[in-house]
């Protein structure tokens, strides 16, 4: 990678850390302030409305990023051409699902079985809007590759959201209002950071310049869109389906728990996609094909290498950490998480490996496989829920991750023509499964688990050593981390610009 990529996926990635760090310490408090059963609610509520953004709100700013990250470099008079158009287009949009899915609050709560939640929904449409707004910025200065920029409102957002959301629940706790007030505070934490966005834009002051054929983004949103539809359902569907199934807000709740702290290592890497698809957009569309393939390698490698032995050590000390972050209440949920860790991996390989399709251009490939996996997912779901409650679940998941991330990489590298070499693949798959028999020495503890989960990822860091996988290169990329190198800021375009 160049350095510039490696240090934009150092600062995102921190951000991504301190965002998610965030959202784990608003969840845990939330676990909690309401309990089990409230927070059952809570995650089924707050995950639709700010799925519905995910699926509705990010292909249109997306297909902005793509087109952005192709002339950032080369027309800059295009740059508010492009950005006028997407923001007509979401405007419409997200203005018209939000009326939508507030006309449509009763009829969800009934499928789901609790029309006590028809009010919390209607509260909860404020959330598309105003998580719309903050995506919208978020995908700009991803296609400007202004990953700096981004980094700072990422961190913003994390404490305007800890204020807000934290903040109103425990205050209104008292009242008997404390879900809503979480909801309230899931609508101004996101506003506030567009507001920042919008100060903090270089090109604010520039005038237009240029034309821009707004059906070009449709022509790329839309198999994006739906994408992001099948995906979104794909990895939350299980949750829908235990709640419906077993009308047990208990049980949801502690499967919430489960997906809500396993899926850490997805967050992390997923600083990984934000990187990835301007980069490829940009090397593919000037037909530089040995960096894209090496773009591809070095990103899928270096996922490989460190998303295994945080999967395994997250599966092994699934108690502990869920202690840690919920309390002895969602123990139960332990066994659950331990599963959702393999599926979790599997996933994250395949959204990363699917965003650098999208940015080649290769939309459709990714949604036929997301929506694939979603018709299996839920029929795995509907089968295991029955048989083995929210075990089954996670089995049904994690089944289903596999068969997304084998399907988009055998087409990856029918596109690409190559990943990475097999031999090193082996090497990380053998460190791996050496340090997760290790682990069944170390024995459990709600803290001295961390010391020795670093104990045994220094042990798998030496075996890829001896192996001569892990090396000079490598270390040199962990150098250029560390590099105190300036980015490029948003004031240093201003002052080009003006």
């Amino acid at each position: 990678m160049s350095k510039f990529l490696v240090k934009s996926f150092f600062w995102v990635a921190l951000s991504e850390v301190i965002y998610n760090l965030s959202a784990y310490v608003i969840h845990s408090g939330m676990g909690r302030i309401l309990g089990p059963a409230e927070y059952g609610r809570f995650g089924i509520v707050v995950t639709l409305t700010t799925m519905i953004v995910v699926l509705i709100g990010q292909g249109v700013p997306t297909a902005m990023a793509k087109y952005l990250g192709e002339i950032y470099d080369t027309n800059l008079g295009l740059i508010p051409t492009i950005k006028r158009q997407t923001a007509k287009i979401q405007f419409a949009l997200i203005g018209s699902v939000t009326v939508i899915f507030f006309l449509l609050s009763p009829v969800i709560s009934n499928i789901l079985g609790d029309p006590s939640l028809t009010n919390l929904f209607r509260l909860s449409s404020l959330v598309i809007p105003a998580f719309a707004l903050a995506s919208f910025y978020f995908y700009y200065y991803t296609g400007l590759h202004e990953f700096s920029t981004q980094a700072w409102l990422k961190t913003i957002r994390s404490v305007a959201r800890l204020g807000f959301i934290l903040g109103l629940a425990y205050y209104l706790k008292s009242k008997g209002l404390a879900l809503e007030g979480a909801i309230v505070g899931y609508v101004f934490a996101p506003f506030f950071v567009f507001l920042a966005a919008t100060l903090f834009d270089p090109y604010r002051k520039l005038k237009p310049e240029g034309s821009f054929d707004w059906r070009k983004l449709l022509h790329y949103a839309w198999p994006m869109t739906l994408f992001l539809i099948a995906y979104e359902f794909l990895i939350t569907i299980d949750l829908y389906l235990v709640k419906g199934i077993l009308r047990d807000d208990a049980l949801t709740g502690l499967y919430n728990g489960a997906i809500t702290v396993g899926r850490i290592p997805y967050f992390l890497f997923y600083a990984l996609t934000i990187i990835i698809l301007p980069a490829v957009s940009k090397s593919t569309s000037s037909e530089n094909h040995s960096e894209t393939k090496k773009l591809i390698s070095q990103s899928l490698r270096l996922m490989t290498m460190f998303l295994l032995p945080i999967a395994i050590l997250m599966s092994v000390y699934s108690e502990p950490i869920l202690e840690i972050f919920y309390g002895q209440k969602f123990l139960g949920a332990a066994g659950p998480m331990s599963i959702l860790m393999s599926g979790v991996t599997f996933l994250t390989i395949f959204y990363v490996m699917a965003f650098a399709l999208n940015g080649a251009g290769k939309v459709k490939a990714p949604m036929m496989i997301a929506f694939a996996g979603l018709a299996t997912n839920i029929a795995l779901s509907y089968f295991f829920i029955h048989q083995y409650g929210i075990t089954g679940a996670a089995v049904a998941t994690s089944i289903t991750s596999f068969v997304s991330m084998a399907l988009v990489l055998a087409y990856s590298y029918r596109f690409f023509g190559y990943l990475f070499k097999f031999s090193s693949f082996l090497k990380i798959l053998l460190a791996s499964a050496i340090m997760y028999f290790a682990s069944i020495f170390f024995p459990e503890g709600k803290y001295v688990f961390i010391l020795w989960s670093a104990i045994l990822f220094a042990v798998y860091i030496f075996i890829l050593y001896i192996f001569r996988e892990f090396g000079a290169s490598d270390l040199e990329i962990l150098k250029q981390l560390i590099a105190k190198k300036k980015l490029k800021t948003a004031s240093d375009v201003e002052e080009e610009v003006l």
